[in-house]
């Protein structure tokens, strides 16, 4: 029997994206909506009610809105907003994290995807924390950098329009109140301490992206060469078929360059630790589209509905 899929908000960048994946899939029965009445609540309800999985690609006051209209204690929902993610009777979507986590997601009707800087920063600090190797009262600092699709439709269209701003082909800093919607969750599921001192930026490409966590060994309740940070990170996700630790030195192998977009398209994510004994650099490079996105939403749903964890997935 297939499972019944419903996508609000399929027209946005993690809906479309999450179409595309679908396209050929034999065991899900694509539910749509009249395009007309794509925010029409009636008929948003009606579809929701008659799926067995409904994806929530939506702003947060319209996902909470969706979220209220489920009437049927069948329907599973995945939610990737940012309206659930810390909320108490919600999976956090990232079951790499540990056996916990992906028993919760395998098991629940109300699963949030992590955000896409969020999964960068928690898929490095989670088991750096939970180690017993980076105190819960580190200082942390994340440097980011994303593709301008993580912006949205309203972004894209900024950056893709003939007649743009010529600023938008240097680097866009943004984020400097320290308020980062994806901030709450970072310091929720890792545990630390104190709220990170977030720096992110898009620039002039279309998706990809790297998340780095500078590290002072000193610092470390355990003090760590990058060799042996690399090395417990792999041992880690040895069974992760989504996470690739790199071996030490990758990047020398590219000039000791790592751009951003190099995993764009991929729905899997790759670590690389860098640095010397003293100041050590963990990063994350992944697609903010992918494993940041709809690609975690769509192994949340195989995880669900229990067939390969990788179906419909670009692993290659």
């Amino acid at each position: 029997m297939k499972t019944k899929v419903y996508i609000d908000g399929s027209e946005g960048t993690t809906g479309l994206r999450i179409n595309e994946r679908f396209r050929e899939r034999d065991d899900i029965e694509l539910l749509t909506i009249d395009p007309e009445k794509r925010k029409d609540p009636v008929e948003r309800k009606k579809l929701i009610n008659t799926s067995d999985i409904t994806f929530l690609c939506l702003p947060d006051a319209a996902a909470i809105e969706a979220v209220s209209l489920v009437e049927n204690d069948h329907v599973r929902i995945i939610d990737s907003s940012t309206a659930h993610r810390t909320l108490e009777g919600w999976s956090y979507g990232f079951p790499e994290l540990s056996k916990e986590h992906r028993a919760r997601i395998q098991t629940g009707n109300r699963v949030a995807v992590p955000g896409c800087y969020a999964s960068g920063f928690i898929a490095l600090a989670y088991p750096l924390v939970t180690g017993g190797i980076m105190p819960i009262d580190y200082p942390v600092s994340i440097f980011a950098v994303s593709g301008y699709s993580g912006g949205g439709k309203k972004l894209i269209a900024e950056y893709e329009a003939d007649n743009r701003d010529a600023r938008y082909g240097a680097a866009r800093m943004y984020g400097w109140s320290q308020n980062h919607k994806h901030l709450k969750e970072m310091q929720k599921i890792t545990g630390i301490a104190h709220v990170p001192l977030f720096s992110p930026m898009t620039t002039d490409y279309y998706s990809g992206m790297i998340v780095q966590l500078p590290l002072y060994s000193w610092l470390l309740k355990k003090q760590q060469t990058p060799e042996q940070i690399r090395d417990f990170l792999a041992g880690y996700y040895e069974d992760s078929e989504f996470i690739e630790v790199m071996p030490f030195g990758t990047e020398a192998e590219t000039g000791g360059i790592l751009f951003s977009n190099a995993c764009s398209g991929w729905d899997g994510m790759k670590i690389y630790v860098t640095g010397n004994e003293d100041r050590i650099v963990v990063a994350s490079c992944f697609d903010n589209l992918g494993k940041g996105a709809s690609g975690a939403a769509i192994q949340c749903m195989n995880l669900m509905i229990g067939c390969e964890e990788s179906k419909g997935l670009h692993l290659i």
